[in-house]
């Protein structure tokens, strides 16, 4: 079997077992990107000679009994929106081309420290702005599944990838379900850790009191492993959590008997697809088989959440992004006449579409006069929406929903109806703005072969039980073991 075909950590036991160097594995990785990527285009950028130096550097190790982890020298990626010390960081815009950057991430500093080997960086909807990574300022990503459609965003390019086996594991960040969705249109498991889990130091910023680090991969042992690697309190971000980090995989194979499941009613609504609600609903029962109790549970003010998101996402947004200006980074236009002509014009030949809507979405929304109708108010529905899940909690151990309402779409199908294209993200906003954790893993394929997530949704800090809760289901089927058609 291939080095490619293996998860993460069959990988790493391969390794372990000397019937494969990383070097071998690397080669094997960046061979396929090669012959595959053409036609996915998942990587913006392959950092060949780099990661070749690093599994070297790793199966030195190896041969001197220092082996570091799990992580050392498996092949892993980046979406382009996490700063690596020496190498391009576009966040997928034009206004970020040719800015490399002078240090790393916290997360990529604790994965080199870890021993991975890193391929390259990742395509990405515009500053993780979108559901369809249609959205890149250097063109989409296909999905592996279906070329014809989209592999879901911003991550798209990270779960593309997974997919695609074209990296064993890789880095996204999650807004609004930018690892969730992405993950269940390509079929991969995806996990957003609650906010604070995992520092944000390096990592090109959003929305700040949303945004979060996680891992996408093909099993939930393999998530598991990532997150242990990158979560932790980190100094240089004062939103990172001092909490102690749990060993996220000792109680991955406890099962599910004696647990509360809950089932949020406002999470089966009209217009979903008719496969995506009767795979999400087998799983369920599934469930209720493998010993765990089905409680309905009500999450009110679930109807406000696409509203409240795109107020406050936005408004931190055109905050966020005024720092782009032509001055220190990236795009300066030519030949400007003055000052404000040359902020002006750079942003404007700089911002795609969909970024320069949310600008000024943004902007509107916390103008004066604005500030207490929309903001204000749209911060005081998030604490409905944090209050809804915390009375949920208190009946059960965790949340079962439909990660998104299709299966992936079609390219270009939504691209003309923001409205239609942000509905797709409906059911993970809401983990979000509570600042929970959250994952997505298969459940099942359409009748056209497309695959379709389930979502769990956990309490804060308590990314341990949806680990284990993925996993009791996740070993009953074979969804991890499907592979895409090949498409080269």
């Amino acid at each position: 079997m291939s080095p490619t075909d293996l998860s993460l950590l069959e990988l790493a036991s391969q390794l372990d077992n000397k019937k494969v160097t990383s070097r071998e594995a690397t080669e094997a990785q960046l061979a396929r990107v090669e012959k595959v990527d053409p036609r996915i285009r998942a990587y913006l950028h392959v950092d060949r000679a780099g990661a070749l130096a690093m599994a070297d550097a790793a199966d030195a190790r190896l041969r001197a009994g220092q082996k570091r982890g799990p992580l050392d020298g498996i092949p892993v990626a980046l979406k382009d929106l996490f700063n690596q010390e020496g190498t391009e960081t576009t966040a997928g815009s034009k206004i970020l081309k040719g800015y490399v950057s002078p240090y790393d991430a916290t997360v990529v500093k604790r994965l080199k420290a870890a021993g991975a080997v890193l391929l390259g960086k990742l395509n990405l909807d515009e500053f993780a702005m979108g559901s369809s990574t249609e959205n890149s300022a250097f063109g989409p990503t296909f999905n592996p599944w279906d070329v014809s459609r989209t592999p879901g965003g911003s991550s798209g390019g990270s779960s593309a990838a997974v997919a695609a086996r074209l990296c064993a594991g890789a880095l996204g960040t999650d807004t609004g379900g930018s690892i969730r969705q992405p993950a269940a249109l390509c079929g991969v498991v995806g996990l957003k850790p609650t906010y604070g889990r995992v520092s944000r130091y390096g990592v090109v910023a959003f929305a700040s009191s949303l945004d979060q680090v996680g891992p996408l991969a093909r099993t939930t042992a393999d998530c598991a492993a990532m997150l242990q690697v990158i979560a932790g309190d980190d100094p240089c971000d004062s939103t990172s959590s001092r909490r102690s980090v749990p060993n996220f995989s000792e109680q991955l194979e406890a099962g599910v008997k004696g647990m509360k499941l809950g089932v949020p009613r406002e999470y089966f609504v009209p217009g979903m697809d008719a496969e995506v609600e009767r795979a999400v609903r087998a799983a369920i029962a599934e469930y209720e088989k493998l010993g765990a109790t089905i409680v309905e549970v009500s999450l009110p003010h679930t109807q406000y959440a696409v509203s409240c998101y795109y107020l406050i996402a936005t408004a931190e947004a055109s905050s966020n992004l005024a720092r782009y200006d032509g001055v220190k980074y990236g795009h300066r236009t030519a030949d400007p006449k003055g000052l404000l002509d040359m902020y002006a014009r750079t942003r404007d030949e700089g911002f795609g579409a969909e970024v320069k809507r949310r600008i000024m979405l943004g902007t509107y929304a916390l103008s004066a006069g604005y500030y207490d109708a929309y903001y204000l108010r749209a911060q005081k529905v998030r604490t409905l929406i944090r209050r809804d899940f915390d009375a949920a909690f208190e009946k059960v151990d965790a949340i079962v929903t439909p990660t998104s309402p299709t299966a992936a779409f079609k390219i270009g199908e939504k691209m003309s109806d923001p409205i239609q294209m942000y509905l797709n993200d409906i059911f993970t906003l809401s983990c979000n703005l509570a600042s929970l954790p959250g994952m997505s893993l298969p459940c099942g394929f359409t009748a056209s072969g497309l695959p379709i997530g389930l979502q769990l949704l956990g309490k804060p800090w308590d990314e341990a039980t949806l680990l284990r809760v993925a996993r009791a289901y996740e070993r009953e089927h074979d969804w991890a073991a499907r592979k895409p058609p090949e498409v080269a």
